[in-house]
């Protein structure tokens, strides 16, 4: 009987896995050609590799990511608005799982703000133009756009978490069937 418990489980883990990355693949290339919500379509796949952890572990979602990288560099036909997935929003779930078992809350923070700080100056200083596009910024020096962007991160981590808790209380716990909207 526990050959067939664990049978189920990888069954369970696969489909699972399938549909996420079947989601992931949907909102990068959505991503890739709706013009204005770009990066809010890369934070909404960037969910994906979360549940997967939070489902199967961090091997199924180091799976998942790969898989949704090397995937979206054949389907997605803008192949530089993979960059963002790419380098940020694809393994954001790996690693905010792997800062937040730190013990000391500060010790999270301190590493997220070090990140992000990393990300932003090398997507404001090589990748610029690519990021973007044809928004035009004033001529704001470029510590004032990163330490914007750091605060910007900040927020998406926290709603990163948000969506994280609400998944699981409202999904996982329940059951899907049971979600209730109050």
């Amino acid at each position: 009987m526990k050959n067939n418990n664990q049978g189920k489980t990888k069954t369970s883990a696969i489909a699972l896995g399938g549909i996420c990355l079947a989601l992931t693949i949907v909102f990068v290339f959505a991503g890739s050609i709706v013009p204005g919500i770009e990066l809010t379509l890369f934070a909404i796949s960037s969910l994906f590799v979360a549940v997967m952890i939070m489902e199967s572990g961090v091997r199924a979602g180091i799976i998942l990511y790969v898989a949704a990288a090397l995937l979206g560099f054949i389907l997605v036909p803008n192949k530089l608005a993979m960059i963002p997935y790419v380098f940020f929003f694809g393994y954001y779930g790996i690693l905010k799982y792997y800062i937040e078992k730190l013990p000391k809350g500060f010790m999270q923070v301190l590493i997220k703000l070090a990140f992000y700080a990393v990300v932003m100056c090398v997507g404001l200083l090589a990748f610029k133009e690519l990021l973007l596009g044809s928004i035009s910024l004033p001529d704001y020096p470029t510590a004032i756009l990163i330490i914007a962007g750091i605060a910007m991160m900040l927020v998406y981590d926290y709603i990163y978490t948000l969506l994280i808790n609400f998944y699981l209380k409202r999904i996982k716990n329940r059951g899907a069937d049971n979600m209730k909207l109050s």
